[in-house]
């Protein structure tokens, strides 16, 4: 099966709420062939990070730090995320188990990516037969990492060397790799083999059964640079704002999505009568009026909103409270952040007189009346 799969290496991008995480579940399961958990929400296979101003290529590769057992204080290495997958990948080409395996970076540019992939970035120029087009060598601490996560037990022993505990027997490391090429060879394993000499050496490539998709939200304020040379190193695909209706529906179990907003009262019954909005033309229409006002607003694409920006509740309705303190704050304080006069001349219209909005809470008082006026 893995001879069969192209592996992938892509930067999704957009706007907030377009459903990047969502199109990597798809992309895992009809590209990839990795199965999809719908009682646990997970994906098989793959490793999920989350980049942030504070993450580190030690976070990334692994880090050494204190345990403490009883009284006393050792040090162990941690295998990173990628050191995890790149494990998971290695042991499944030994094994010649035909699966490929996933690692996901969300919010790439949230954190310094240079930095953190360090040396790894040597390792995103892959050749034709899908492998790295070079190897890093890793630090003796990382191979033990990196064995750690292919499964096995490595130990360091106070002279140095490295041991494979086999069933309850410590192999030394060169035994181990040399009984483990004999059944590779005997099994016509050469990508099995590839992986083994390159353990051999204390170095590490890509494989042909390993993918990395990352996303990044291109209307944050507070990211990192992705210099050209990172860039071009990945494929880049855009999801789009215009969401397919149908498969939207069917993601949330063919529901349609509302949006109940007190419309009037009824002083009979002493309620509210309420109007329900269809959420998808809701956010199509706030859509538009920010691409009307591009003139004021920096970055419009960015600005944009996808219909995910808020998700729905299980009877498919979206709460007023969360538009109220997330999409009008959004709207307010990073769409129309340098100008108002656009909300404050939707809202006069919609109130036939002439409003002012000097702080936030002046502009959430008007949501229903807002979203009502261009929902009409």
């Amino acid at each position: 099966m893995t001879d069969t799969i192209k592996p992938i290496q892509k930067i999704l991008f957009g706007c907030p709420g377009t459903g990047k995480s969502y199109k990597i579940r798809e992309i895992a399961e009809k590209q990839l062939n990795i199965s999809f958990d719908s009682d646990t929400k997970i994906l098989k296979n793959t490793v999920k990070t989350v980049f942030h101003p504070e993450y580190t290529y030690g976070d990334f590769m692994g880090k050494l730090l204190p345990l403490t057992q009883g009284t006393n204080v050792i040090y162990k290495f941690y295998p990173g995320h990628f050191l995890k997958v790149l494990g998971m990948a290695y042991r499944g080409l030994i094994e010649g188990n035909n699966e490929h395996y996933l690692l996901v970076i969300d919010e790439l540019n949230r954190g310094n990516a240079a930095a953190i992939f360090g040396t790894v970035f040597q390792l995103l120029d892959r050749e034709s037969d899908h492998w790295s087009s070079y190897e890093v060598d890793i630090y003796e601490m990382e191979l033990v990492g990196l064995l750690n996560a292919m499964g096995y037990k490595p130990d360091v022993k106070t002279d140095g060397s490295i041991k494979i505990d086999e069933n309850g027997t410590e192999n030394p490391f060169d035994k181990f790799c040399k009984e483990l090429e004999i059944d590779l060879k005997n099994q016509s394993n050469n990508n099995g083999l590839r992986v083994l000499e390159l353990l051999k050496q204390n170095k590490i490539s890509i494989p042909n059964n390993l993918s990395i998709i990352a996303t990044i939200n291109t209307s944050d304020e507070s990211i990192y640079y992705l210099d050209s040379a990172f860039k071009r190193r990945w494929n880049w695909q855009y999801i789009p704002i215009d969401v397919n209706e149908s498969e939207y529906l069917l993601s949330i179990k063919g529901k349609e999505v509302i949006l109940s907003i007190p419309n009037e009262f009824d002083s009979d019954t002493e309620e509210y009568i309420f109007e329900k909005l269809n959420w998808i033309k809701l956010i199509n229409d706030i859509n538009y009026i920010i691409k009307i006002n591009s003139k004021t607003i920096r970055r419009i694409e960015d600005k944009q909103i996808g219909v995910w920006f808020i998700k729905p509740d299980e009877q498919g309705e979206i709460p007023l409270e969360q538009v109220k303190y997330k999409l009008m704050f959004y709207l307010w304080n990073s769409v129309f952040d340098r100008d108002k006069k656009p909300l404050e001349e939707i809202i006069s219209k919609a109130v036939k007189k002439e409003i002012k909005l000097i702080t936030y809470d002046d502009f959430v008082q008007y949501t229903e009346v807002f979203l009502m006026y261009l929902y009409d």
